[in-house]
C-alpha cells in the first residue's frame, strides 16, 4: 500500500514537472512550427534533446544508449522499436541520432500546446481513414529522402502482455523495402517498469536503456520478402530483449543481496 501511494505521488510529480518544463520550451517550439522542414525539425530536436536531458534525470529516469556506432554518416534508416509505455515517444525522439520523425495519431496533434510539438516531431495519420494512411506513407518516404530517420513501433500499440513483444504489423517492413532503406532494430528497456500496465495513475522511477542493433539492408528485396524480413527482425528483437531482461534481473537481484 505504501508503494502504491508513493507511486501515485511520483506520477503526479513527473506529470507536473513535464507540464512546467513544456511551458518553458513551448514558445520557441511554437515559433519554429512556422518554418519549413527540415529547419523546424532541426530546431525542435535541438530543444527537445536539451529538455529531455534535464527532465528525465530530474524524475529519476536517466537514459543510456548502446549501439550508436551502427549509425553511418549520410545514411537514413527505418528504425523499429518495442513499445511499452507513454515514456517511449519522448525517449526515442530525443535519443535517436540525427533528424527523425515518427508516425503519430492525428488525434494527438489536436491536444492544446502539446499537439504543436507532436505535429512537428511526427507524421500524422488517422488510422480509420484509408486516404490518411496512404498519405502518411507518402510523407514518410519524402522524409527519408530529406534525410530523416523514420521510427515506427511495429507492434502498433503499447504491449500490455507479459511477453517481450506483440506480433508485428507489415508497415515498417514495407516502408523499408519500398524505399530500399536499411531497417534498424532498436529496443527500449525498463519503460514498462516506470509505467506498469494496468496500474492506472502510477509510476516508479527507473533508469532507461536504449539499444540500437546492427541494421538489416533491404537492397534488392521486394514486398514478397516482407514476411521473412518481419520474422527475422522479430526474432532478433525478442532474443535480444529477453537476454537483456534476464541480465538486468540477475544484476538487480545481486544488488539487493549485497545491500542486505
Amino acid at each position: 500500500m505504501l508503494k502504491l501511494i508513493l507511486g501515485r505521488l511520483y506520477a503526479l510529480y513527473a506529470l507536473l514537472l513535464f507540464i512546467i518544463t513544456m511551458l518553458i520550451v513551448f514558445i520557441p517550439i511554437w515559433i519554429l512550427s512556422f518554418f519549413p522542414d527540415p529547419q523546424k525539425s532541426k530546431g525542435f530536436l535541438a530543444i527537445g534533446r536539451v529538455w529531455m536531458k534535464v527532465y528525465l534525470p530530474l524524475i529519476g529516469c536517466p537514459v543510456t544508449r548502446k549501439g550508436l556506432e551502427n549509425f553511418k554518416s549520410g545514411e537514413t534508416y527505418v528504425i523499429v522499436c518495442n513499445h511499452n509505455s507513454l515514456m517511449d515517444v519522448p525517449v526515442t525522439t530525443s535519443k535517436i541520432p540525427g533528424l527523425n520523425k515518427t508516425l503519430a495519431k492525428a488525434s494527438m496533434g489536436k491536444i492544446p500546446l502539446f499537439g504543436v510539438m507532436y505535429r512537428i516531431g511526427g507524421i500524422m495519420v488517422d488510422r480509420s481513414s484509408e486516404a490518411s494512411r496512404k498519405q502518411s506513407v507518402v510523407e514518410m518516404k519524402q522524409a527519408l529522402e530529406m534525410g530523416f530517420n523514420i521510427l515506427l513501433y511495429p507492434e502498433g500499440t503499447r504491449n500490455r502482455t507479459p511477453d517481450p513483444l506483440k506480433a508485428f504489423y507489415d508497415g515498417a517492413f514495407a516502408l523499408a523495402i519500398d524505399s530500399q532503406k536499411p531497417l534498424m532494430p532498436s529496443l527500449l528497456f525498463n519503460t514498462r517498469k516506470i509505467f506498469p500496465p494496468n496500474k492506472g495513475f502510477y509510476a516508479w522511477p527507473h533508469k532507461i536503456e536504449y539499444h540500437f542493433l546492427p541494421p538489416i539492408h533491404t537492397t534488392g528485396l521486394t514486398r514478397d520478402d516482407i514476411p521473412a524480413l518481419k520474422e527475422k527482425v522479430f526474432k532478433i528483437m525478442w532474443d535480444y530483449y529477453s537476454a537483456g531482461v534476464s541480465r538486468e534481473d540477475t544484476e538487480e537481484a545481486k544488488s539487493a543481496k549485497d545491500f542486505i
